[in-house]
């Protein structure tokens, strides 16, 4: 299937005007509708695809599953048909940008602005679930929005209405970077799933970045399931506390510590937006958490109420500490020195007072040893610590508090640092390098360094014997996390090349031919009496064949029988002929032919090949031996007593004549 042009009509109905762009399954054009006279984005699947009954179902699916969204936020599918052998869906056209471009040339958003589409992309989620409806692939890819920052999601191709799932036990189905862990691991997958990945997408919106990237979709899975994500104020400080925790909260592993709903996220995004509106204008956060106070649970559990309340820093007016203005008595000379007393007396009291009234309040270090990072810091800053976290390589699974400095149960300055000691995993181990090996050998080696090996691919190689290890994906060198499966590359040995056929040529001829194109050549000598000495009768492989190059040709050359000289037998008994030509190492044919004289009878009275002649050995001499056969005159006897005479010939025997008596 030719991509349409430009004026192409679809379906009798849809007229091309441009390509819009392609996704993983189908390309997008904008076509103007014929009959309603309005322009339209048309998805046409790949033709590819359209001979595979699991994507067009999938097609399908997204037509129907977008079809019964009708929603703000939602772009509104309008008709779906077949053209030239595939199918389409002709949809709302939104003359805006993705939200992924948005982030390419603008990111970090403003909070506020990123707070805004956030939760636009939560009402068209919130409308789909109550319709049963999970969208599971939500992304910025998938969302768009207009000049005005109205945004509405598209490409439900891979939604789950209700129990259908399309897709089998285990297998992951979205796009890497906003996986839910669930989803990454092929578990089920509900609302909260779509929550997770609109956290991504908010997080991406704040810091011009995922959480989670790397080269390959299976470790940024890994990373959805083991890492704790950086918070996005370490990234981009202008991220205000109280939206940096519910990114936080909405990217936890357990979706049983996330928002309940869309319902709920929604009412935390409004009130922080809301405490960064009237912060913007100058009025005390304080109230924040009293405003986040029914928002429901946060990071491992603990509720908004909770959270730390991030006021602006207080401004407080400093004076100088001085003596006070007295007059002097200029008759008394002690004075003086009793002012002075009394000043120092003032200070020190005053420091004191100060100290009682301003040293730090101690409070209990919560133990979270054990924990995962996310929860072990809300907790330690619910206490009122600040949190430092310090990453080591560890047997504990990644993301797990296991040291705290103050530990535990102890007792510190509260807005003092708590040191969290973090395990990254067991850190990686290098692939090492099993090239030559034989596959055993290498899987031995494999396993020793911490890794497995899934799969063993046999491909040809100039470089390796047939056997040997040629290499691993991934590289040799590679840092890779314990267990991670290792594919092995093993030689079949050189590629096959086609034996040219010598048959009929020289032996020198065919020799030259053979080594040249690479093989090698064994030569067999054989007596023909039929082909030329020195030409090649056969060969084995025969020509036309393939084997690889280096393997042996074997050819047989054609050489000459041995000669003799004919022995002369003419005049000699049958039986001494025969004799005689076969010693001599000739075949023998005998003919016979009759002969009238009785002295011929039985010898041989002509040969061909002649006498004395050089003949091949093994040819054959054809002799021919006299059979002596009486005539009718000589066998005819006249009687006087009969008047007539009968004579019999037999036709196979000598002439014999009988009288009558």
């Amino acid at each position: 299937m030719a991509e349409p042009t430009p004026d192409t009509l679809i379906d009798g109905r849809y007229k091309v005007i441009s390509r819009l762009g392609a996704g993983g399954m189908a390309d997008v054009f904008l076509v103007e509708d014929q009959q309603l006279g309005r322009k339209i984005a048309l998805k046409l699947l790949y033709r590819r695809f359209a001979e595979d009954p699991d994507f067009v179902e999938r097609f399908r699916r997204e037509a129907q599953a977008a079809a019964g969204l009708q929603h703000p936020n939602v772009v509104s599918v309008y008709d779906r048909g077949s053209f030239d052998d595939t199918y389409y869906i002709a949809m709302e056209y939104l003359p805006g940008r993705s939200l992924k471009q948005l982030i390419r040339e603008e990111a970090p958003l403003d909070p506020v602005r990123a707070i805004d589409i956030a939760i636009q992309i939560l009402k068209a989620a919130r409308f789909a679930h109550r319709q049963g409806v999970i969208h599971r692939d939500l992304k910025p890819h998938n969302v768009i929005v207009d000049d005005s920052g109205h945004a509405k999601v598209t490409d439900f191709g891979i939604a789950r209405a209700g129990a259908s799932d399309m897709t089998e036990t285990g297998s992951i189905m979205g796009t890497a970077q906003y996986l839910s862990p669930e989803q990454a691991q092929g578990q089920s997958v509900e609302a909260g799933s779509d929550l997770y990945s609109i956290g991504v997408v908010l997080y991406e919106m704040l810091t011009g970045r995922v959480p989670f990237d790397a080269e390959s979709a299976v470790t940024i899975a890994l990373k959805h399931v083991s890492e704790a994500p950086v918070p996005p104020s370490e990234i981009n400080p202008n991220v205000p506390p109280e939206l940096n925790q519910t990114v936080l909260w909405a990217l936890n592993k357990n979706p049983a510590d996330r928002p309940a709903n869309a319902d709920q996220l929604i009412s935390v995004l409004e009130s922080c937006r809301a405490a960064i509106l009237s912060r913007a204008a100058g009025q005390n956060t304080a109230s924040m958490a009293a405003v986040m106070a029914d928002a429901g649970p946060v990071v491992g559990g603990a509720a908004l109420a909770d959270l730390p309340v991030y006021p602006d820093p207080a401004t407080n007016g400093s004076g100088e500490l001085g003596p006070p203005v007295v007059e002097r008595d200029r008759g008394r000379r002690w004075w003086p020195w009793l002012l002075a007393a009394l000043v120092v007396l003032l200070i020190a009291g005053a420091g004191a007072a100060v100290y009682v009234l301003t040293r730090p309040k101690q409070v209990v270090v919560p133990r979270v040893v054990g924990e995962p990072l996310n929860t072990a810091r809300t907790i330690v800053q619910d206490s009122g610590f600040q949190v430092g976290v310090i990453n080591v390589n560890n047997a504990q699974a990644s993301g797990t508090v296991i040291g705290e400095d103050p530990a535990g149960g102890t007792k510190a300055d509260k807005n003092s640092t708590v040191s969290l000691t973090v395990s990254r995993g067991p850190g990686n181990v290098s692939v090492p390098s099993v090239t030559g090996l034989s596959p055993a050998a290498a899987t031995k080696t494999l396993h020793k360094a911490g890794l497995e090996v899934s799969h063993t691919v046999t491909q040809t190689s100039s470089s390796f014997p047939a056997g040997q290890v040629t290499g691993t994906d991934p590289s040799s060198g590679r840092p890779l996390p314990p267990g991670t499966a290792v594919t092995l590359f093993v030689s079949s040995g050189p590629p096959s090349k086609q034996i040219p056929d010598v048959t009929g040529d020289t032996q020198s001829a065919a020799t030259n031919q053979l080594t040249n194109d690479g093989f090698n050549v064994n030569t067999v000598d054989r007596v023909s009496s039929t082909a030329a000495a020195g030409n090649v009768i056969s060969q084995d492989p025969n020509g036309g064949s393939n084997a690889a190059p280096g393997s042996t040709v074997t050819i047989i050359v054609a050489t000459a029988p041995p000669t003799a000289a004919v022995p002369p037998v003419i005049g000699d008994p049958a039986s001494g002929a025969s004799s005689a030509l076969t010693t001599a190492g000739f075949k023998v044919v005998t003919k016979t032919k009759k002969v009238t004289q009785q002295s011929k009878n039985g010898t041989v009275i002509s040969q061909s090949p002649n006498g004395g002649s050089t003949q091949n050995k093994g040819s054959t001499v054809t002799i021919t031996v006299g059979q002596f056969t009486q005539t009718s005159s000589s066998s005819s006897t006249t009687t006087s007593s009969s008047p007539t005479s009968t004579t019999t010939s037999a036709s196979t025997s000598p002439t014999t004549s009988t009288s009558a008596p």
